[in-house]
């Protein structure tokens, strides 16, 4: 799982908890990934990241949760990328770029973790919905970004517009990853995935 990038105004204390839900959600998507969802129970991922049942609940409120903080860290992560970069970028090109920053790493690096995490948000029910909703935050997220890179105050229909379609992209290439058992090139399946949502609108 990618880390959130250190915030300098957390106090030592914020930094320490933020350290450790880190490593307690590294350790329990990992074991997720291996024995499946529905098969693992909380006292699972508490042992598998060697705290209690009760130090899990301080940090995760349910199976789910640990799940979805990995899509959090991932879209806040895409988020900041699309902000830095250069502001006469084309805002798919942006978002694609800041995909790729965000993820071809840990694909590369973690490929049977992140297949099964893909899967399990689209096929477990309460991780679909979860994630559907994050889809929508982000996207929201992702139009403020492109208002301010185009030097506006207010989210234009065309922000709405290419951050949905730049989502869309992004959303059917991590399916389609995943489809490949993540055999397939993660750089390639973005940038073809982003051409063909552009195009889709050209015919």
């Amino acid at each position: 799982m990618r880390r959130r990038t250190e915030d300098p105004g957390l106090s030592l204390a914020e930094r320490k908890r933020q350290l450790v839900r880190d490593e307690l959600a590294e350790a329990a998507l990992r074991l997720l990934a291996r024995q499946g969802f529905e098969e693992t129970t909380v006292d699972d991922l508490a042992a598998a990241a060697g705290v209690s049942r009760r130090t899990f609940f301080r940090y995760f409120a349910s199976k789910e949760d640990v799940v979805i903080s990995s899509v959090v860290v991932v879209t806040e992560g895409i988020v900041a990328e699309v902000a830095a970069r250069p502001a006469d970028e084309p805002p798919a090109v942006a978002i694609r770029e800041a995909v790729k920053t965000v993820t071809l790493e840990d694909f590369a690096e973690n490929r049977e973790k992140s297949v099964a995490l893909i899967r399990h948000t689209q096929n477990i029910p309460a991780l679909r919905a979860r994630f559907a909703e994050r889809q929508d935050l982000l996207r929201d997220d992702l139009a403020a970004v492109l208002a301010r890179r185009a030097g506006r105050d207010t989210i234009a229909p065309r922000d709405q517009f290419a951050a949905g379609l730049g989502l869309l992209a992004f959303v059917g290439a991590l399916q389609y990853w995943a489809a490949s058992d993540g055999r397939a090139d993660p750089a390639a399946v973005l940038d073809s995935a982003f051409e063909e949502a552009g195009q889709a609108f050209t015919v």
